[in-house]
C-alpha cells in the first residue's frame, strides 16, 4: 500500500478526484504503474504515467500511440485500455486490471510447474498469432509485459508502447543505447545490426527467449 502522502506528491487532482489509488506496482526511468479503482463505478483498473513533470513530445506521442494501436485490437489474451487522461503536463494511461501479476514477479517466488508452463506457452503463442493477424508486431515481449492471474493462469499481453502496425519493418543501424525493446529479448534484426527487415519472427523470438528463462 502506499500513503495518501506519497499519492499527493505523485499524482496530478484530475487522477486522484477519479481513482481511488491502492499500490504503485512498478517505476521505471520514464513510467510509474499503479493499481486503482476508478470511483464512479468501482471497476479496477491500472494506471500508467509519465513521471517526469515536463514529458517530451517523444514521450507524449508514445503514450498516445500505445493507447491507439491497443484500443483497436479486440482480443482476449491482451490489457485492454480504457482511455488516456490528461496528468500534470502529460497523459495517464488508464488500462484493465486483469488482477494478474507480471510472469517476472511470479518467478521470483516460485517455480513454475510443466505444466502450468504449457498453459502459459500455449496461450502466449495463441495471442502473439492473433496480434500478427491484425498486422501487429508487439517488439517488446518480456517476463515483465506478460500479465498472469496464479489462481487461474490467464494470461496477457501488456505494453504496446513500441508495437508497430504492420507486417514487415524496417530497422535501420543506430546507437546500441537507442534501441527500442530489451536487449537480453529482442532479435537480432530488432537491433539494427542485421541487414534484415523486422516482421512477426522478432516476436517469436523474444517468446523464446522468455520461455528459456521459464524453464
Amino acid at each position: 500500500m502506499i500513503d495518501n502522502e506519497s499519492l499527493t506528491l505523485t499524482l496530478f487532482m484530475t487522477i486522484k478526484a477519479n481513482y481511488k489509488l491502492i499500490e504503485k506496482i512498478n517505476e521505471g526511468l520514464n513510467t510509474a504503474v499503479y493499481r486503482a479503482e476508478r470511483k464512479e463505478d468501482r471497476t479496477a483498473v491500472i494506471i500508467k504515467i509519465l513521471r517526469s513533470e515536463y514529458p517530451t513530445v517523444d514521450e507524449i506521442m508514445q503514450f498516445r500511440h500505445e493507447y491507439e494501436i491497443s484500443r483497436n485490437l479486440n482480443l482476449e489474451g491482451i490489457i485492454k485500455p480504457y482511455g488516456l487522461e490528461n496528468h500534470r503536463n502529460g497523459l495517464a494511461l488508464i488500462l484493465e486490471d486483469s488482477r494478474g501479476e507480471a510472469l517476472k514477479k511470479l518467478l521470483s517466488s516460485r517455480k513454475i510447474e510443466l505444466k502450468e508452463f504449457l498453459r502459459i506457452a500455449i496461450q502466449l503463442a495463441n495471442t502473439l498469432g492473433k496480434l500478427h493477424d491484425n498486422k501487429v508486431i508487439h517488439k517488446d515481449i518480456k517476463p515483465t509485459n506478460i500479465i498472469i492471474t496464479p489462481a487461474t493462469l490467464e494470461v496477457k499481453i501488456t505494453d504496446f508502447s513500441i508495437a508497430t502496425r504492420l507486417s514487415r519493418e524496417t530497422q535501420t543501424l543506430s546507437d546500441p543505447t537507442l534501441l527500442q525493446g530489451t536487449l537480453a529479448y529482442i532479435s537480432p534484426e530488432q537491433t539494427g545490426r542485421m541487414n534484415r527487415s523486422i516482421d512477426y519472427r522478432t516476436d517469436f523470438y523474444s517468446l523464446g527467449v522468455t520461455f528459456y528463462a521459464v524453464r
